[in-house]
């Protein structure tokens, strides 16, 4: 018991002394030109080293936060805005999807046109329409991932209210606290690491996992190539699947960036009262009383 506690007080101070470290020495992590850097990126972004380094900073920010509430609730309008912002825009994606579609099947049903050649800043791109419509799934993909946490904002995810619904505020606010730091945030990070590995061997040659150490991977970096994955599944179709991976990384990173401000957006709001309860919440104006109210249910 005393060595496991020793065991996470050392890796806390260690996150600090990293994260300081990290911040004064930039070039050995993101100069990508030594390919022992790169290593170093990928190795510790997945690493028990920038767990703790992220928790510590989280503690501070907590303890800080909690000496000082404005500190905290900038954190949460930062984090909100930036779910809101990022979701809005990328749900236009869903438009460009109907409407690059629509334009697919005009070409390829009525003018028997096999590709499609885009060149507005002199620089011809040119594919088959079965590449166009394997990207598709892109669009899809983005607004999935990228809206996620602008639909967890806006309270727009399922929720099973078989006891959250009769119980009292103050319950309620600790069943989403406690909720969030035992289911949200840790499977959250398993899928990080999960995504973060499955991305970086589809872009390097040797493949790398995360059981490899620091040292292993240093050696391998000698030999690093990159190898971005261009595969597709038909032919002449989209073969930018490494995006899709990307696009994971993405939206476990605005998940935790959400989970985080939504376990502080509660804990502000327990602590200040029911005159706290939707502060600075940048909610959709739906223009429809009906739907307005089914927005407030959910």
């Amino acid at each position: 018991m005393l060595d496991g506690f020793l065991w996470l007080v050392i890796n806390t101070v260690m996150g600090l002394y990293n994260t300081a470290y990290a911040l004064t020495h930039p070039a050995s992590w993101l100069n990508w030109s030594d390919s022992q850097a790169i290593m170093r990126f990928a190795y510790y972004g997945g690493s028990v080293e920038l767990f703790f380094a992220v928790f510590a900073l989280v503690l501070v920010l907590t303890g800080a936060g909690l000496a000082y509430r404005p500190l905290l609730w900038g954190f949460v309008r930062g984090a909100e805005a930036f779910g809101n912002s990022v979701g809005r825009l990328f749900a236009w994606a869903g438009l460009l999807m109907v409407l690059q579609q629509t334009l697919i099947v005009f070409l390829q049903r009525i003018f028997l046109v096999s590709e499609i050649s885009v060149g507005p800043f002199g620089s011809v791109f040119t594919k088959s329409l079965s590449w166009y419509s394997e990207e598709l799934k892109l669009y899809n993909a983005m607004i999935v991932a990228l809206c996620c946490a602008y639909t967890f904002i806006q309270g727009g995810h399922v929720r099973v209210d078989l006891v959250y619904g009769s119980v009292s505020r103050r319950t309620k606010k600790i069943i989403d606290m406690a909720g969030c730091l035992l289911f949200m945030v840790p499977v959250l990070v398993v899928t990080w690491m999960y995504a973060w590995f499955f991305l970086w061997r589809h872009l390097i040659t040797p493949k790398i996992s995360a059981s490899d150490t620091i040292d292993a991977l240093l050696r391998k970096a000698r030999v690093l190539k990159w190898n971005v994955e261009t595969y597709s599944f038909s032919p002449n179709g989209f073969n930018g699947y490494f995006l899709f991976k990307m696009l994971i990384v993405a939206f476990v990173a605005m998940m935790l960036i959400q989970a985080l401000a939504f376990f502080y957006r509660n804990l502000l709001e327990l602590l200040e009262g029911e005159e706290a309860d939707g502060r600075y919440h940048d909610a959709d104006v739906l223009g429809d009383e009906i739907a307005e109210r089914t927005a407030d249910i959910h």
